[in-house]
């Protein structure tokens, strides 16, 4: 669905202890180029299909037409095959009229055989413009079969034009990539032009954030005197009462949060975001935000467009209250840089390093000493009247290891440092070897002590009062408490589906939070062990479901987990992991059993209280992308890349299935479908923007008539392309800027999940191009699918590589910006005014 413009805002750039920074530009063009070569092949199949089924149409209209222009006009018959033999001509022979035996070739084999004459679609559409225009030439001739001709175009399905207005109804076309698509209007609209989009009544409020960032970020979580843990995912900043379970959300950031900082005062917070890219490929304006943790009121925006690529890092001063701010940016320099908190201005900027900068940090008596530390180094900076001079720590006879991971000043005032060698190192000033460094040497830092303590990687350290140390392994998975003098005093485990220690916040002496690299945040102590209070995916998310019954839903993503989640308290229900990463899902309408579609052609259907098995079939080897039941549940439609919908027999409550028939016309693999109310029709959607329509009943059978499906009523509205959504679509629109949408249980409403980060409220239905709607952010990366619960009081959005879901509360009426960042549900969530001047 994404486009080769589109950039996530979500760094690609895993950020792990075996990994680098850098940003892979070369890479990434070649990524885009490719995906665009892509696109291009499949607008020319697409127009190639188009163009076969249009000559199709009029090969089966020219007889009909000549026929009643014969029993009007016997000696029509002359004029109407001069009029089809002139419409080709001047078209590079396109269609030779006959074949060596003179037998007449239809119009579909003549434009088989010479197809690979053709370089671009246009060439075909020139043809059947000269066609069109022969025909109409014919029937100004003959005014009296006119209307008859229009209906012959009706019945045989072919596309009117951008508002022709039938004897039968109207049709309206709307173009994506310039492709028309043809939308017949419903019997019961009578006036198309008259139709008013209004915004709807209904409104989203932010209810709930599931999933944490834990997999490429460090040193953001932080425990509050409110009780609260703060920590961001996407563009939000969640603040969590670990006792109450409530969230309150900070929602000023307009892209992916990348780092997090608590002041002195425990109770302001800076936080730093992604530059990321518009829709054009240009680079979009990063910042700082200095916000209040209690009001969520934006105290100060600092270096809006200064820092490249986005933050990287910061963090507060302590020895003079917080009065500064250090940031790292995410260029290729990483320019570090030092402001003023409260005027909001920048007192000295250098070029730190070409290697990736993982974390940054004032020493706590000298507001002068700045400490950084990455990928094979750390750096002592010290800043003189806006000056900065750096001395590297000197590794000496100790190995030196690939990336130092992070830092914490020691009580004497030495920096210690976990590294991904599993070591300890204690760092302190030396006197410089004048015998190696020559007279004029001055001081160095080095290594003064070496201590043992993780298998991999310390991921995160953590001072305690007294001096006593926290310490985070990777691959070991161990949280380690070390005494003032680094001796171990205890040690735990965290379970290994959980993942590994990211980083450690104190709660109290005894008691902490832990955030892993699988995205969840664990709450115990050494003695109790720690369970999971805030759990999430790790990889791109599409498959989302809602129970037709029940406050619950379910996921599936690129991490081959599918997670069972309780809209009501919040929480993981059960996950299992699958072969397999799974693509789509529905409930069956029991309630009782959940389909999900993979991506090899393989589908499965889960128990949802014994997260057992209960049927395992394969359809083709493409991947799934839609799994559909019908109404009563008697059906289950199962859409592929292949082409085809796969129909099933359901019975026993969905633990009995059999293949019933497939659909085969698409062009194009298939990307939405729905079921009609009587659960005899469907309607889909492919990647080449068809809409097509099936009988099941009679054998799978396609309906050629498209028009006689205009009044047909749907179960769900689930497919992006049809004459109700037609106005969720944007002018100018590629065909894939809108990933899913769903329509309300009570039909009043549509929600829309773009391409843009954006979540969208249309008024049901919209079939006018332009329709208002109220737009919601919160996302940092593509949003891959929405749905609504089954009483619509909630809507569950989606993102891609953000891995975050949103639950978003349904409101009637209210007043304010359809752009404004509304509260949130639990615990309000206040949204911010504007940062105040300095």
């Amino acid at each position: 669905m994404r486009q080769p413009w589109v950039t996530d805002r979500t760094r690609v750039d895993d950020v792990s202890a075996d990994s680098c920074a850098d940003y892979p530009d070369r890479a990434s063009a070649m990524e885009v180029r490719l995906q665009a070569q892509e696109d291009e092949i499949t607008l020319l199949k697409s127009s190639l299909a188009d163009a076969l089924r249009r000559i199709h149409v009029h090969d089966q209209l020219l007889p009909l037409l000549k026929q009643q222009l014969i029993a009007v006009n016997p000696g029509a018959a002359r004029v109407l095959n001069q009029a089809y033999s002139d419409g080709c001509a001047g078209s590079r022979r396109l269609s030779s009229s006959s074949t060596s035996d003179g037998i007449h070739l239809p119009a579909a084999a003549r434009l088989r055989r010479n197809s690979e004459k053709l370089s671009y679609p246009e060439k075909q559409r020139k043809c059947l413009d000269k066609k069109a225009a022969s025909s109409a030439n014919l029937l100004a001739r003959s005014p009296s079969l006119e209307n008859r001709a229009k209906e012959l175009i009706t019945s045989a399905g072919s596309p009117g034009s951008r508002r022709g207005t039938y004897s039968q109804g109207q049709s309206i076309k709307m173009f994506i990539r310039g492709r028309p698509i043809t939308m017949y209007v419903p019997s019961n609209i009578h006036n198309y032009e008259d139709l008013k989009m209004e915004l709807p009544s209904e409104r989203l409020v932010l209810d709930w954030v599931y999933g944490y960032r834990g997999r490429d970020c460090r040193d953001n979580l932080f425990f509050l005197p409110t009780g609260e843990a703060v920590y961001f995912i996407a563009c939000v900043i969640v603040l969590y009462h670990i006792n109450k379970r409530t969230q309150r959300h900070y929602l000023k950031h307009t892209d992916c949060v990348r780092c997090l900082t608590l002041h002195p005062d425990k109770v302001r917070v800076a936080s730093g975001q992604t530059a990321g890219m518009d829709k054009d490929g240009k680079p979009l304006q990063s910042c700082v935000h200095i916000w209040d943790s209690n009001t969520l009121v934006t105290l100060q925006q600092i270096g809006l467009g200064t820092f490249q690529r986005g933050v990287g890092s910061l963090a507060f001063s302590f020895a003079d209250s917080g009065a500064f701010l250090s940031v790292i940016d995410d260029s290729n320099e990483h320019m570090l840089s030092v402001w003023d908190c409260t005027k909001g201005t920048k007192q000295a900027e250098i070029k730190s390093t070409n290697e990736a900068v993982f974390a940054v940090g004032f020493s706590p008596t000298d507001s002068n000493i700045i400490v950084t530390c990455g990928k094979s180094h750390v750096y002592f900076w010290t800043l003189s009247a806006g000056q900065f001079t750096k001395k590297q720590g000197i590794f000496g006879k100790y190995k030196k290891p690939k990336f130092i991971q992070c830092f914490v000043f020691g009580l004497t005032g030495d920096v210690l440092t976990g590294d991904s060698e599993g070591n300890i190192l204690t760092w302190g000033k030396s006197a410089a070897d004048v015998k190696t460094l020559g007279k004029g040497a001055k001081e160095t830092f080095q290594i003064m002590r070496q201590t043992r303590a993780h298998e991999g990687s310390v991921f995160t350290l953590c001072s305690l009062q007294g001096g006593a140390l926290l310490s985070g392994g990777g691959k070991d998975r161990k949280i380690i408490r070390w005494s003032a003098d680094l001796a171990p005093e205890t040690e735990c485990e965290i379970p290994e589906r959980l993942g590994t220690v990211r980083t450690i916040a104190v709660v109290d002496e005894g008691e902490f939070l832990v955030g892993t690299t699988r995205n969840a945040i664990l709450r115990g102590t050494f003695s109790d062990g720690f369970v999971a209070i805030v759990q999430g995916h790790v990889d791109e998310m599409w498959g989302l479901a809602t129970h037709p019954s029940q406050n619950i839903f379910l996921t599936c993503g690129h991490d081959r987990q599918v997670c069972l989640w309780n809209t009501e308290d919040h929480s993981m229900d059960w996950c299992i992991t699958l072969e397999e990463y799974g693509l789509c899902a529905d409930f069956c309408p029991s309630g009782s059993v959940v389909s999900v579609g993979l991506s090899t052609g393989r589908w499965v259907v889960l128990d949802l209280l014994t997260k057992e098995v209960l049927s395992d079939s394969t359809d083709g080897n493409e991947q799934l992308s839609v799994m559909r039941y019908s109404p009563d549940g008697s059906f289950l439609a199962v859409g592929s890349h292949d082409n085809f919908i796969y129909i099933y027999s359901v019975t026993e409550s969905g633990r009995c299935y059999s293949r019933l028939g497939k659909c085969n016309g698409h062009s194009s693999f298939i990307t939405h479908l729905d079921w009609s109310k009587d659960g005899k029709y469907i309607m889909s959607n492919s990647g080449d923007y068809e809409i097509l329509y099936w009988e099941i009943g009679d054998g799978c059978k396609l309906l050629r008539n498209r028009f006689e499906s205009k009044d047909r009523e749907w179960a769900s509205y689930t497919c992006v392309l049809g004459f109700h959504v037609m106005g969720v679509w944007l002018e100018g629109s590629d065909g894939t800027d809108i990933n899913a949408l769903c329509r309300s249980h009570s039909e009043r409403v549509v929600a829309v999940a773009d391409d843009f980060c954006k979540v969208h409220l249309f008024q049901y239905p919209c079939p006018k191009l332009k329709a208002p709607s109220h737009k919601y952010e919160g996302h940092g990366s593509h949003v891959t699918n929405v749905r609504f619960t089954h009483n619509d009081s909630h809507l569950l959005s989606m993102g891609g590589k953000d891995t975050c879901i949103l639950q978003w509360r349904v409101v009637r009426g209210g007043a304010g910006s359809s752009r404004e960042r509304l509260p949130s549900a639990s615990s309000t969530s206040t949204s911010s005014p504007e940062p105040a001047a300095s």
